[in-house]
């Protein structure tokens, strides 16, 4: 699939071909078991207080007998605990148990449960390629309510990346036909219910994603637009693709980041890993010298080592004191 470049004038300068990761086919399943594993990785755990409604001396017997016990009065099992007594009668009332006033909850949420959600490799890079095939098809990213310019799909010249200002990016996107999508996304809306206390007041809408390929202008100057987004080729995820699980986000790419995922491999099943590679190769390189240097520097005998010569020196001397001396006597 080839696409053409459009530069922040709106004049093609060119066309690309895309890489064999545009061409996966949409996994809806796919997209949102990957998206659920990131969002269980944010999920923060809760629970109730081990001792809630434990704290009450409530031991009741059933035996016969016992003294402070439930055998024989008529009365349930439910453990009690006492406020007066006269004797053997009490002045109880239910505790602990889950069928009381203040007692514990039968089956509470805990805070040691784990939510977070595995995913095999393998399927979260499918997954990602899936998104990025489903970011360049018309009718997904018009059912998510996008709204489009007549010759999207298309990729955007590397210039972009050199827009430092914010009004120059809204001005370039306007250019390109995307005047309606960000009115869309520049309106907000209170969140109903009790996240509005929780730090999550508004719901913003999502729009244009962009990808580059490294740290640009365009990086700082785009996050004030509201619903727009920017991120690198290798930090893809699924629910950056596919917001919310359902694919087929507007995406721009530009043309160095569309080379960089094809050089590099990025999300295949064996992607080109640089950094491991020069470690590796370091590594060796560094061996290889030592063992040459182990090699070059002879071993040292008994005979040579210092302490040795410095013993046979001592002994010497004494031989020649001794016989200077005998030779005076």
């Amino acid at each position: 699939m080839k696409l053409d470049i459009f530069d922040p004038r709106n004049e093609q300068k060119g066309s690309l071909e895309l890489p064999p990761q545009f061409d996966e086919p949409v996994r809806k399943d796919l997209i949102k078991k990957a998206v659920e594993s990131i969002q269980s990785t944010n999920r923060q755990p809760y629970g109730a207080s081990p001792e809630a409604g434990k704290r009450a001396s409530s031991i009741l017997s059933k035996r016969r007998r016992a003294y402070r016990g439930s055998y024989g009065l008529g009365i349930s099992r439910t453990p009690r605990k006492i406020f007066s007594r006269r004797g053997t009668r009490m002045n109880w009332a239910g505790a602990f148990s889950p069928n009381t006033v203040g007692g514990r909850r039968a089956h509470p949420p805990k805070a040691i449960k784990n939510w977070k959600r595995e995913i095999n490799r393998k399927e979260r890079r499918k997954a990602i390629r899936s998104a990025l095939a489903a970011s360049l098809e018309k009718t997904l990213v018009l059912e998510r309510g996008h709204q489009l310019p007549e010759a999207y799909p298309f990729l955007i010249d590397d210039s972009f990346q050199d827009i430092g200002k914010t009004k120059e990016v809204i001005t370039a996107l306007k250019t390109l036909g995307f005047g309606d999508e960000l009115q869309r996304t520049s309106t907000r809306k209170i969140r109903a219910g009790k996240g509005k206390m929780r730090g999550r007041k508004y719901r913003q809408k999502t729009g244009v994603l962009f990808v580059v390929d490294d740290a640009c202008k365009l990086y700082d100057a785009a996050q004030n637009i509201p619903g727009v987004e920017i991120m690198f080729a290798s930090d893809l995820n699924a629910e950056v693709l596919a917001p919310g699980g359902v694919p087929g986000r507007m995406t721009l790419y530009t043309s160095a980041a569309i080379q960089k995922i094809n050089t590099e491999r990025l999300y295949t099943d064996h992607p080109l890993q640089h950094g491991k590679k020069e470690r590796s190769q370091e590594e060796n390189g560094k061996t290889v010298k030592e063992k040459g240097k182990a090699r070059a520097t002879p071993k040292m005998t008994v005979k040579d080592t210092p302490q040795k010569q410095s013993t046979t020196k001592k002994a010497a001397q004494e031989e020649a004191t001794g016989s200077a001396k005998e030779a005076s006597t």
